[in-house]
């Protein structure tokens, strides 16, 4: 269940309660496709840099080690020893991503496996009982995720389908959560709008989805080639038909700057795998803007990372030390640079929820918007 606490125009302060805890909103999920964080963290280090959700990945879960070899465990929460709230997504972007040879029809998909090659078939009921048996506190419903540009008819044809197959995943994961065996039986599903950048078409898709009058919605299939104006254009356009009283969800979004004005234009939800990926290669967030690490005038630094903030490598390391492991090539500066960038982010949705909360979220966006997204 969703409670708005407070508003400032489109900006939303809330809470969602899941099976395993609430959620304070706007929040970014921490993304552990594989059930683990890239950069070696842990469960114990997701709760260390404030952490709320941690996000796993269908697709890569069902491939290795099993969904079914997972629920013998315990489901995904026991497996990883997480107590938090975890989202699943549901694995279409990955198989209209990284799978080859894949074949699409009104069933499902047949593709091969991007591991091992073998051939696996997933449509709407094989995905929710894939999440079903992970033990997930929300669920994505199976959609397919449209390359923008694509042609107008194509993208209205598969708007129709992923309505089809939402349908159907909320049939199969009613029936899944009410089996006696059910990993989590409180698993929530959340749909997907689509429709590329054809505002009218987005609209159309967000009204019918609306109807169906699920726990959560979310906006699926930007972030991935058009420009950031055409992304605000298209939440802009379809915020006004998502339900006030239900979470919103911006899928794989994105820099700082980016979430700041998503947040404003009413977004609650974020995941982005750049923060910890940007962070493996030495490209380091701050209150100031994005430091790259490695650079040489970072050598003598007895700074920390960032001096405004508190996350446990820049209470302890110097900016000299942890360029020194990035030169070196020792894994510890990876776990060290994400470790650093997710908190900088879960500190983020923080001061954003806080701002909100004040009144002055329309100041903190004129402050960081941009401030954040500039490299040093």
């Amino acid at each position: 269940m969703y409670k708005l606490i407070k508003a400032e125009n489109h900006a939303r302060r809330g809470e969602l309660t899941t099976p395993h805890g609430l959620v304070q909103t706007p929040v970014f999920m921490n993304v552990g496709t594989a059930g683990a964080i890239k950069g070696a963290l842990s469960a114990a280090d997701l709760k260390s840099i404030g952490c709320q959700v941690e996000l796993s990945n269908t697709y890569h879960l069902h491939v290795r080690p099993g969904d079914g070899l997972i629920k013998e465990m315990g489901g995904l929460h026991r497996f990883m020893t997480w107590d938090g709230p975890i989202l699943t997504d549901s694995g279409g972007f990955q198989i209209f991503s990284l799978a080859t040879l894949r074949k699409i029809s009104e069933e499902g998909v047949k593709f091969n496996s991007h591991v091992d090659g073998r051939h696996i078939f997933m449509g709407p009921e094989e995905s929710m009982r894939i999440q079903s048996n992970l033990g997930s506190d929300i669920a994505m419903a199976f959609d397919e995720c449209i390359k923008i540009p694509s042609p107008r008819d194509y993208v209205e044809k598969s708007c129709e389908r992923t309505y089809r197959w939402l349908v159907r995943c909320k049939n199969a994961l009613a029936e899944y959560n009410s089996m006696e065996d059910a990993v989590n039986p409180g698993q929530m599903l959340f749909g997907i709008n689509q429709g590329a950048t054809f505002s009218d078409i987005r609209i159309d898709h967000m009204k019918k989805l609306s109807e169906l009058e699920l726990p959560g919605y979310a906006i699926g299939g930007l972030a991935v080639g058009e420009t950031h104006q055409e992304m605000y254009d298209t939440i802009e356009a379809v915020e006004e038909y998502m339900p006030k009283d239900k979470p919103r969800y911006l899928m794989g979004v994105g820099t700082p700057g980016n979430i700041i004005e998503s947040v404003y234009r009413g977004v609650d939800f974020f995941d982005c795998v750049m923060p910890a990926r940007n962070g493996r290669h030495g490209h380091l967030f701050t209150w100031s803007g994005i430091i790259n690490i490695k650079n040489e005038k970072y050598a003598k630094d007895s700074q920390p990372i960032d001096p405004q903030c508190d996350c446990p490598v820049c209470r302890r390391y110097t900016r000299s030390y942890v360029r020194h492991l990035f030169k070196a090539e020792e894994m510890l500066a990876m776990r060290f640079a994400v470790t650093h960038n997710l908190y900088f982010y879960n500190k983020l949705m923080e001061r954003i929820r806080n701002s909100i909360e004040e009144n002055s979220f329309s100041e903190f966006r004129g402050k960081y918007s941009k401030m954040l997204d500039t490299r040093i």
